[in-house]
Protein backbone atom coordinates (compact mmCIF):
# COMPACT_ATOMS: atom_id res chain seq x y z
CA UNK A 1 0.00 0.00 0.00
CA UNK A 2 0.86 3.63 0.03
CA UNK A 3 3.25 5.44 2.04
CA UNK A 4 1.32 7.53 4.32
CA UNK A 5 1.80 10.42 6.44
CA UNK A 6 1.70 8.75 10.04
CA UNK A 7 1.85 9.81 13.16
CA UNK A 8 5.41 9.80 14.91
CA UNK A 9 6.22 7.00 17.28
CA UNK A 10 5.81 9.17 20.16
CA UNK A 11 2.83 11.05 19.34
CA UNK A 12 0.84 12.00 22.15
CA UNK A 13 -2.97 10.45 22.23
CA UNK A 14 -4.33 13.51 21.27
CA UNK A 15 -3.11 13.85 17.72
CA UNK A 16 -4.10 10.10 17.09
CA UNK A 17 -7.15 10.95 18.22
CA UNK A 18 -7.98 14.07 15.79
CA UNK A 19 -6.28 12.51 12.56
CA UNK A 20 -9.08 9.44 13.33
CA UNK A 21 -11.54 11.96 14.07
CA UNK A 22 -10.68 13.77 10.52
CA UNK A 23 -10.80 10.21 8.70
CA UNK A 24 -13.89 8.92 10.34
CA UNK A 25 -15.51 12.50 9.39
CA UNK A 26 -13.67 12.37 5.78
CA UNK A 27 -15.21 8.91 5.17
CA UNK A 28 -18.64 9.39 6.34
CA UNK A 29 -18.63 13.45 4.20
CA UNK A 30 -17.26 11.10 0.92
CA UNK A 31 -20.44 8.75 1.26
CA UNK A 32 -22.59 11.10 1.97
CA UNK A 33 -22.26 14.42 0.18
CA UNK A 34 -18.96 13.29 -2.18
CA UNK A 35 -15.49 14.50 -2.27
CA UNK A 36 -16.72 18.03 -4.29
CA UNK A 37 -18.96 18.66 -1.16
CA UNK A 38 -16.18 18.78 1.34
CA UNK A 39 -14.14 21.78 2.61
CA UNK A 40 -11.58 22.22 4.90
CA UNK A 41 -14.26 23.80 7.08
CA UNK A 42 -17.10 21.30 7.13
CA UNK A 43 -14.58 18.37 7.59
CA UNK A 44 -13.30 20.31 10.32
CA UNK A 45 -16.85 20.50 11.72
CA UNK A 46 -18.21 16.85 11.18
CA UNK A 47 -14.90 15.60 13.05
CA UNK A 48 -15.20 18.26 15.95
CA UNK A 49 -11.47 19.90 15.89
CA UNK A 50 -10.17 23.47 14.84
CA UNK A 51 -10.04 23.69 10.66
CA UNK A 52 -6.22 24.38 10.89
CA UNK A 53 -5.32 20.60 12.05
CA UNK A 54 -6.52 19.38 8.50
CA UNK A 55 -3.54 20.87 6.64
CA UNK A 56 -0.94 20.99 9.90
CA UNK A 57 -1.79 17.24 10.33
CA UNK A 58 -2.15 15.82 6.70
CA UNK A 59 -1.17 18.84 4.27
CA UNK A 60 -4.48 18.99 2.42
CA UNK A 61 -7.68 17.68 1.86
CA UNK A 62 -6.80 15.41 -0.83
CA UNK A 63 -4.24 13.57 1.44
CA UNK A 64 -7.32 13.45 3.96
CA UNK A 65 -9.24 11.55 1.13
CA UNK A 66 -6.78 9.10 -0.55
CA UNK A 67 -5.99 7.81 3.33
CA UNK A 68 -9.34 7.33 3.82
CA UNK A 69 -9.58 5.12 0.43
CA UNK A 70 -6.31 3.65 1.69
CA UNK A 71 -7.48 2.59 5.03
CA UNK A 72 -10.49 1.01 4.38
CA UNK A 73 -9.20 -0.90 1.55
CA UNK A 74 -6.81 -2.29 4.16
CA UNK A 75 -9.70 -3.65 5.96
CA UNK A 76 -11.14 -5.43 3.03
CA UNK A 77 -7.85 -6.58 1.26
CA UNK A 78 -7.45 -8.50 4.65
CA UNK A 79 -11.35 -9.76 4.75
CA UNK A 80 -10.50 -10.89 1.18
CA UNK A 81 -7.61 -12.74 1.60
CA UNK A 82 -9.00 -14.49 4.21
CA UNK A 83 -12.02 -15.71 1.99
CA UNK A 84 -9.84 -16.40 -0.99
CA UNK A 85 -7.58 -18.51 1.49
CA UNK A 86 -11.01 -20.53 3.09
CA UNK A 87 -10.50 -24.38 1.95
CA UNK A 88 -13.87 -24.40 -0.12
CA UNK A 89 -14.09 -24.66 -3.77
CA UNK A 90 -13.83 -21.51 -5.84
CA UNK A 91 -17.16 -20.79 -6.71
CA UNK A 92 -18.05 -20.87 -3.13
CA UNK A 93 -15.34 -17.94 -3.12
CA UNK A 94 -16.98 -16.58 -6.23
CA UNK A 95 -20.13 -16.07 -4.19
CA UNK A 96 -18.76 -14.97 -1.41
CA UNK A 97 -16.67 -12.11 -3.26
CA UNK A 98 -20.22 -10.83 -4.86
CA UNK A 99 -21.94 -10.57 -1.74
CA UNK A 100 -19.25 -8.25 -0.73
CA UNK A 101 -19.59 -6.50 -3.54
CA UNK A 102 -23.28 -5.77 -1.77
CA UNK A 103 -22.02 -4.95 1.13
CA UNK A 104 -19.44 -2.87 0.13
CA UNK A 105 -21.97 -0.95 -1.72
CA UNK A 106 -24.05 -0.52 1.15
CA UNK A 107 -21.13 0.51 3.66
CA UNK A 108 -20.43 3.23 1.21
CA UNK A 109 -17.12 1.73 0.27
CA UNK A 110 -18.04 1.68 -3.87
CA UNK A 111 -18.51 5.22 -3.37
CA UNK A 112 -15.55 6.30 -1.94
CA UNK A 113 -13.57 4.47 -4.51
CA UNK A 114 -15.12 5.70 -7.36
CA UNK A 115 -14.97 9.30 -6.10
CA UNK A 116 -11.13 9.13 -5.33
CA UNK A 117 -10.65 7.74 -8.80
CA UNK A 118 -12.85 10.94 -10.39
CA UNK A 119 -10.62 13.30 -8.35
CA UNK A 120 -7.53 11.55 -9.45
CA UNK A 121 -8.24 12.37 -13.11
CA UNK A 122 -6.44 16.00 -13.08
CA UNK A 123 -4.02 15.09 -10.44
CA UNK A 124 -1.07 12.97 -11.44
CA UNK A 125 -0.16 12.37 -8.03
CA UNK A 126 -3.24 11.25 -6.64
CA UNK A 127 -3.57 9.26 -9.53
CA UNK A 128 -0.61 7.02 -8.64
CA UNK A 129 -1.52 6.88 -5.18
CA UNK A 130 -5.00 5.40 -6.25
CA UNK A 131 -3.01 3.43 -9.01
CA UNK A 132 -1.56 1.45 -6.16
CA UNK A 133 -4.69 0.61 -4.36
CA UNK A 134 -5.80 -0.76 -7.78
CA UNK A 135 -2.57 -3.16 -7.83
CA UNK A 136 -3.78 -3.84 -4.31
CA UNK A 137 -6.93 -5.60 -5.65
CA UNK A 138 -5.67 -6.88 -8.56
CA UNK A 139 -2.71 -8.69 -6.51
CA UNK A 140 -5.10 -10.58 -4.12
CA UNK A 141 -7.32 -11.82 -7.65
CA UNK A 142 -4.09 -12.78 -9.36
CA UNK A 143 -3.32 -14.93 -6.69
CA UNK A 144 -6.77 -16.27 -6.49
CA UNK A 145 -7.41 -17.19 -9.88
CA UNK A 146 -4.08 -18.24 -10.92
CA UNK A 147 -4.98 -20.97 -8.34
CA UNK A 148 -7.99 -21.80 -9.39
CA UNK A 149 -7.59 -21.52 -12.67
CA UNK A 150 -4.80 -24.56 -12.69
CA UNK A 151 -7.35 -26.08 -10.33
CA UNK A 152 -9.54 -25.86 -13.48
CA UNK A 153 -6.98 -27.07 -16.02
CA UNK A 154 -7.98 -23.77 -18.00
CA UNK A 155 -5.21 -21.48 -17.33
CA UNK A 156 -3.84 -21.59 -20.86
CA UNK A 157 -7.38 -20.50 -22.18
CA UNK A 158 -7.98 -18.06 -19.54
CA UNK A 159 -4.44 -16.57 -18.89
CA UNK A 160 -4.88 -14.87 -15.44
CA UNK A 161 -2.97 -11.62 -16.35
CA UNK A 162 -6.51 -11.36 -19.01
CA UNK A 163 -9.00 -12.42 -16.47
CA UNK A 164 -8.01 -10.24 -13.69
CA UNK A 165 -8.78 -6.96 -15.35
CA UNK A 166 -11.72 -8.46 -16.98
CA UNK A 167 -13.31 -9.35 -14.10
CA UNK A 168 -12.14 -5.95 -12.49
CA UNK A 169 -13.46 -3.57 -15.08
CA UNK A 170 -16.77 -5.85 -14.75
CA UNK A 171 -17.09 -5.39 -11.08
CA UNK A 172 -16.58 -1.92 -11.45
CA UNK A 173 -18.84 -1.32 -14.03
CA UNK A 174 -21.60 -3.35 -12.03
CA UNK A 175 -21.07 -0.85 -8.97
CA UNK A 176 -21.53 2.15 -10.98
CA UNK A 177 -24.33 1.19 -12.85
CA UNK A 178 -25.63 0.03 -9.42
CA UNK A 179 -24.66 3.34 -7.81
CA UNK A 180 -26.69 4.93 -10.57
CA UNK A 181 -29.60 2.64 -10.10
CA UNK A 182 -29.50 0.39 -13.05
CA UNK A 183 -29.47 -3.17 -12.82
CA UNK A 184 -30.80 -3.72 -15.86
CA UNK A 185 -28.76 -7.66 -17.22
CA UNK A 186 -26.96 -7.95 -14.00
CA UNK A 187 -28.60 -11.14 -12.39
CA UNK A 188 -28.38 -12.81 -15.83
CA UNK A 189 -24.76 -12.33 -16.15
CA UNK A 190 -23.88 -13.20 -13.05
CA UNK A 191 -25.97 -16.66 -13.45
CA UNK A 192 -24.47 -17.15 -16.94
CA UNK A 193 -20.91 -16.63 -14.85
CA UNK A 194 -21.99 -19.12 -11.96
CA UNK A 195 -22.87 -22.04 -14.39
CA UNK A 196 -19.76 -21.64 -16.60
CA UNK A 197 -18.35 -21.89 -13.14
CA UNK A 198 -20.25 -24.93 -12.42
CA UNK A 199 -18.96 -26.73 -15.52
CA UNK A 200 -15.46 -26.22 -14.34
CA UNK A 201 -16.16 -27.53 -11.25
CA UNK A 202 -17.80 -30.72 -12.41
CA UNK A 203 -15.38 -31.02 -14.80
CA UNK A 204 -12.34 -30.95 -12.19
CA UNK A 205 -14.03 -33.06 -10.18
CA UNK A 206 -14.42 -35.58 -12.79
CA UNK A 207 -10.58 -35.24 -13.18
CA UNK A 208 -10.01 -35.84 -9.40
CA UNK A 209 -12.06 -39.05 -9.61
CA UNK A 210 -9.93 -39.97 -12.50
CA UNK A 211 -6.75 -40.18 -10.92
CA UNK A 212 -8.01 -41.56 -7.71
CA UNK A 213 -9.37 -44.50 -9.47
CA UNK A 214 -6.28 -44.98 -11.67
CA UNK A 215 -4.17 -44.60 -8.10
CA UNK A 216 -6.27 -46.89 -6.41
CA UNK A 217 -5.99 -49.52 -9.38
CA UNK A 218 -2.07 -49.30 -9.07
CA UNK A 219 -2.05 -49.82 -5.06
Amino acid sequence: MAQRRMSPAGASKKRVRTTDALLDAAERLLIERGHAGITTRTLASEAGVNSGLVHYYFGSMEEVLVQVLERFTDRLIKRQREMYGADVPFIKKWETAWGYQDEDLDSGYTKIWLELQALAWNDPDLRERVARVDAEWRGVLTEAFSRALADYGVADRFPPAALVPLVMTFAQGFALERLSGITHGHQALLDWIHGWLEGLEAGASARAQTRAAKEGKRS
